[in-house]
């Protein structure tokens, strides 16, 4: 498992189990769904620009 199936586990956890507390605490559904789906979207933007998905480098091609 890496950082970025964490991620991917991640996002309907956050999104659902923020709600649900957020709306359990009283907060409106109308509320509690776009602060939950913001916090998904941080951690999505997270994944795409502070650590990027990069390509292993490869490697060199030895020539005898």
């Amino acid at each position: 498992m890496n950082y970025y199936d964490l991620v991917l586990g991640l996002i309907p956890l956050a999104l659902l189990g923020l709600t649900g507390v957020l709306t359990t605490a009283g907060l409106a559904l109308t509320t509690a769904v776009p602060l939950a789906g913001t916090i998904s979207a941080g951690m999505i933007g997270h994944a795409m620009f502070v650590r990027t998905p990069t390509d292993a480098p490869a490697a060199p091609v030895v020539q005898q």
